[in-house]
């Protein structure tokens, strides 16, 4: 990569802003689309072009990045009308960062690699402060050559970058990575929920356990929040559980059962359909408080 390769960029939410800001402030020219054009304010304010579809910002772009939100978004910007792979010349390398389906990404990479296309998956963990920081966890997927290549950008937005192997390895391993966080949220609040109801100081208690064996990121970065009640997103409930979804289906086709899985989506169902969608998937904690009859 040098500086003068050209940088395009689709989907601009909670995580996607900061990470191209990243890459914008490398020097790299952006172009930019998304759905809600005002969210891109801020790059356009520094120089970044603005592009009216998917397509055209494949058409003004050696490398583009993706990130929005739901596997019908993905195929959407890549395969439908006015989609990247519409325009996109021989020689270009996308990378989608949304974590979707396995499947999809597979179907993506065929299609694009049809085209002399090259598609990388690269879905990331850390959330928004993760974003904001430049300190994200990037799982790869794809052809080395084409993960070599777009390293420099992902370091530009990243700490802990690891190519996992071919198309959809990337996908893979977050699916891995939210089973992880399923278990763990649940069991941070059902911990803030026995400490609330045994009378402890809810901060107190949380200075001892983040320094033993429990200790974790979501111990250290989301327990504090349900102290405080403060369940802004960094990662929204309706995302969270479309992961867990996809999980669950992979599970299905792979023939693996996970318990544990499932009844922690159930949960994230139910705090959906009380119009919890878009808060922090944290929040967790509003459904589990109902079982016990906690008003808080």
């Amino acid at each position: 990569m040098s500086e003068t390769t050209r940088i395009g960029w689709i989907g601009t939410g909670v995580m996607g802003l900061s990470m191209c800001g990243h890459l914008q402030a490398k020097g790299f020219p952006v172009t930019v689309y998304s759905r809600t054009k005002s969210k891109t304010q801020s790059l356009l304010d520094k120089g970044a072009k603005w592009a009216d579809t998917p397509a055209d910002v494949a058409a003004a772009s050696d490398v583009v990045f993706t990130i929005v939100g739901l596997p019908s978004d993905v195929r959407a910007v890549y395969l439908e009308k006015d989609g990247i792979l519409q325009s996109a010349r021989r020689g270009t390398i996308t990378v989608d960062m949304t974590t979707t389906e396995p499947s999809l990404t597979r179907e993506i990479y065929e299609a694009a690699s049809s085209k002399g296309v090259s598609a990388v998956d690269a879905p990331v963990s850390g959330g928004d402060v993760g974003a904001k920081n430049a300190t994200l966890s990037i799982m790869v997927g794809g052809d080395k050559d084409s993960v070599d290549k777009v390293m420099p950008l992902f370091q530009a937005m990243g700490k802990n970058i690891v190519h996992q192997g071919g198309p959809g390895n990337g996908q893979h391993t977050k699916m891995c990575n939210q089973i992880v966080l399923a278990g763990t949220i649940i069991g941070v609040c059902e911990s803030l929920l026995y400490g609330y109801k045994a009378g402890l100081d809810l901060p107190t208690m949380l200075s001892s356990i983040t320094k033993g064996a429990a200790q974790c990121w979501i111990l250290d970065n989301l327990a504090p929040k349900m102290v405080q009640r403060n369940f802004d997103p960094g990662f929204f409930v309706e995302h969270f559980e479309k992961d867990l979804g996809i999980a669950l289906d992979e599970c299905k086709r792979m023939g693996v059962a996970m318990p544990g899985l499932a009844l922690v989506r159930q949960f994230y169902v139910a705090l959906k359909s009380q119009g919890h969608g878009r808060k922090g998937y944290h929040a967790l904690l509003l459904v589990l408080e109902q079982f016990s009859a906690i008003q808080r």
